[in-house]
């Protein structure tokens, strides 16, 4: 049975679940969230498919699940990949955490704010303080990178799946890969492995759609 993720391109957080699915070999298909159109918030879609109202959501037969570390240590269960060993798992769950609280949130909701929001309406106080945090967030992951090619052993884990889900994408949000050499090798490490895309390339949905 096919696996559906319900997503959409221009969301770093369905980008890990997608890039999980699509690297780990899971026969799997994207349903499309129009979620700049308010799909999202709809009726239909808080009853049937996400009660959250956000994406991803991934549909396995019966099983359906939500947030994208979820996601992820399901496909991890399921085929045995990007767990680490066992002697990694909980530094690998480690870093998804960390990612999700101060890297991953940060980079999500600042690039909303600089991208998707019309000029007039984007806080100008508070996008230079959200990039101030990101830096730092930059500077603790380009430093554990130093002399590592992945963040948590020998091979890609669920750790550079998820702290990876903001850093490919073209719109600016304070984050410029040549002033992070760390993380810029380590992103070219994710890039070159079978199957990689990039997000636009992986899921429906990109700006140029609403202009």
């Amino acid at each position: 049975m096919t696996i559906k993720l319900h997503c959409f391109g221009e969301s770093g957080n369905s980008y890990k679940a997608a890039l999980a699915l699509q690297l780990s070999g899971l026969d799997w298909e994207p349903v499309f969230v129009d979620f700049f159109n308010g799909a999202a918030r709809q009726p239909e879609y808080l009853e049937n498919v996400n009660a959250m109202g956000e994406a991803p959501v991934l549909v396995d037969g019966d099983v359906k699940l939500s947030q994208s570390g979820v996601i992820q240590q399901y496909i991890t269960d399921k085929t045995g990949k990007f767990g680490g060993s066992n002697a990694e798992k909980y530094d690998v769950l480690r870093w998804v955490l960390w990612d999700n609280h101060k890297l991953s949130s940060q980079a999500g909701m600042t690039r909303f704010l600089m991208n998707f929001l019309p000029e007039d309406k984007r806080p100008q106080q508070v996008i230079p303080f959200m990039q101030g945090r990101l830096k730092a967030a930059y500077a603790v992951l380009n430093k554990h990178l130093e002399g590592r090619d992945w963040i948590v052993g020998n091979g890609i884990t669920n750790a550079d799946i998820s702290c990876c889900g903001y850093l490919y994408y073209p719109e600016p949000f304070g984050f410029d890969r040549k002033e992070w050499s760390n993380i810029d090798r380590w992103l070219d490490n994710i890039s070159r492995l079978k199957g990689w895309k990039h997000p636009y390339d992986l899921m429906p949905g990109h700006p140029s759609d609403r202009t």
